[in-house]
């Protein structure tokens, strides 16, 4: 369910309150924990440290994300490859056919 009109989009206090102590174009960069705080207009040219549960993304605020939320651009989820053996020898078939553009595998620890 969306806002009313009448209120108007979500801003935390906090980040109007910080975003009045420094100039759009300075390297501060402002963390906030407000995910649910919609990006407006005047927040454009601004560095956020947007926290998601564990550090903070930095996000600089340019023209097309007016309107969605912080959350939105900082994950708080790790993707975690699947396939194990499988895709293991997948990714090493790709890394010998291309061995400039290939980083050396990591071992993994207790296996030799």
């Amino acid at each position: 369910m969306s806002r009313s009109l009448k209120k108007g989009p979500y801003v935390h206090p906090s980040i109007l309150k910080h975003m009045g102590r420094t100039s759009p174009n300075s390297k501060v960069v402002i963390k906030i924990w407000s995910r649910a705080s919609v990006i407006t207009p005047e927040m454009i040219g601004y560095a956020f440290g947007v926290h998601n549960g564990k550090n903070f993304i930095e996000i600089k605020v340019m023209e097309d994300m007016v309107g969605h939320h912080f959350g939105e651009f900082s994950p708080t989820r790790k993707f975690v490859r699947h396939g194990g053996k499988m895709q293991k020898e997948i990714e090493q078939k790709k890394n010998t056919a291309a061995p400039a553009a290939a980083a050396p595998a990591a071992k993994t620890p207790g296996k030799k």
